[in-house]
């Protein structure tokens, strides 16, 4: 039984080990997939989704504040008629509303005035750190920019700001217009792109300083606060995409950046790689369940097989598979555990050795399903006339014996006579032999310190005297 469930141990281990082994295989070529998709697909594409919608979000504006620009009224209103403010105050408010702009503005050369939809706003000074926007886009040989910047008078808001400058017919500068855009569509974009896509995108200048990010999520103020990005600075800011990889409180990261030329910032996208590899990791624990499942289940059926096996094997073992009586072997096993407790208790212990009579001639001459038959009835009416408390069983050919517990002789040698009489009398053996069926019984009781051997020999030697003195009768041996 041992050799048994080792074999299945052994069907097990090799189950879990191929299956976990494949479930191992899979996962680790799931990550590398993963991250190799992370690395040359969705980062490089997320990063020229987000470019292009910046593009689509400016090109509007920017065919505006051109517009602006080169409008008559414009280039007139500041030739000749500044002092009427409630002009150029009209128009902006006009384009403003017409396309929905956060702010319009212009700037007049000649008289530093700086108006909006509301009128003027401030007389610009090149001392004022503000007003530096200003000057440094005079000296600047583009005729338009984009920047992003605050406003002291229109709130705390992040704007961006959309600038064309004006000249007048001698191509001589006159002043700078434009419109103004919150960055609130941006922040709405950074949003979409974290919750849909997990990636946490912002916008940073040349020294690294974080000047567009999702409010409230993204708290970085500057890449040199971390470590791991302050040594990076210079690569990322290097005007050419690329991808980094880096670790962070145990946490591994990749960056992919892109210079946007039109805003003179640099887009970061950065992912978590494990928010990507998440799903790879359950799908991992849960394959590996379930091939544990399967495993614990072929197991059981293999289980549930040899216990089957070992069960029948055991059975042919122990019995005769023709009259369904324990078999020599048991009977022997039997016999030497209860000569042990007589020795301890006591108590008698007898013994009948049982022979059909004439039997090889009922085979010879009706056949052996006569035979068998015949052996089958007689186990049958041994069966039923002795107690539960005794043994019997099949000892080879025609031949049964039987241990009588707590029988002394006297009583042995009764049982014996009955067991000869109905077998001798029993209709079902005369049907079947077409002929009266006898026995011959040797009967014999356990003495003190005898072992299976010797009592069974006197059992023997009773039945060979009962055959030798004509069959069909009981012997007793003391």
């Amino acid at each position: 039984m041992r050799f048994d469930y080792r074999i299945v141990f052994i069907i097990t281990a090799l189950l879990f080990t191929l299956s976990t082994s494949l479930t191992l295989i899979n996962y680790v070529e799931s990550m590398d997939s993963t991250r190799k998709q992370l690395k040359d697909s969705s980062l490089p594409l997320t990063i020229d989704n987000i470019y292009t919608e910046i593009q689509k979000q400016i090109i509007e504006p920017n065919l505006i504040s051109s517009m602006m620009s080169h409008d008559t009224f414009m280039k007139d209103w500041l030739a000749h008629e500044e002092n009427d403010v409630k002009q150029i105050t009209e128009y902006l408010d006009t384009i403003k509303n017409k396309y929905q702009m956060f702010t319009t503005f212009l700037v007049s050369e000649k008289s530093q005035n700086y108006y909006t939809s509301n009128g003027l706003l401030e007389k610009i000074s090149l001392n004022d750190k503000n007003n530096a926007w200003y000057f440094n886009f005079k000296d600047n040989p583009e005729m338009s920019e984009i920047n992003i910047d605050y406003n002291k008078f229109m709130g705390q808001s992040l704007i961006m700001f959309i600038n064309h400058k004006i000249y007048d017919d001698e191509f001589h500068m006159i002043g700078a217009t434009g419109i103004g855009l919150k960055t609130s569509y941006i922040n709405d974009m950074l949003k979409y792109f974290r919750q849909r896509y997990n990636f946490n995108v912002f916008f940073i200048n040349e020294s690294g300083k974080v000047l567009i990010a999702e409010h409230g999520v993204n708290e970085l103020k500057q890449l040199s606060d971390l470590p791991e990005l302050k040594k990076l600075i210079p690569d990322i800011t290097s005007k050419e995409r690329q991808l980094f990889e880096y670790t962070q409180s145990g946490e591994s990261y990749l960056l992919t950046t892109k210079y946007i030329v039109e805003l003179d910032l640099y887009l970061l996208v950065e992912a978590k790689v494990d928010n990507f590899t998440q799903s790879v990791r359950d799908a991992f624990y849960f394959n590996l369940l379930i091939s544990l499942l399967i495993t614990l289940l072929i197991t059981t059926i293999v289980l549930l097989y040899v216990k089957n096996i070992h069960s029948k094997l055991n059975y042919l073992a122990s019995n005769d598979t023709l009259t369904d009586l324990p078999n020599r072997r048991t009977f022997y096993s039997q016999l030497e555990h209860f000569i042990s407790l007589k020795a301890r208790h006591h108590k008698p212990l007898s013994l009948i050795f049982v022979d059909v009579d004439d039997f090889k001639m009922i085979n010879d001459m009706q056949g052996h399903d006569v035979g068998d038959h015949v052996l089958i009835n007689i186990a049958t009416t041994l069966k039923s006339t002795i107690r539960h408390t005794d043994f019997i069983a099949r000892w080879g050919g025609e031949e049964f014996i039987i241990l009588l517990i707590d029988t002394p002789i006297e009583g042995a040698q009764l049982i014996a006579e009955q067991l000869r009489k109905n077998i001798e009398n029993s209709t079902s053996l005369l049907k079947h032999a077409k002929q009266k069926v006898t026995v011959s019984l040797g009967v014999t009781q356990a003495i003190d310190n005898e072992d299976a051997t010797s009592l069974f020999k006197r059992a023997d030697d009773a039945l060979y005297q009962a055959k030798r003195t004509g069959k069909n009768r009981v012997v007793t041996s003391k």
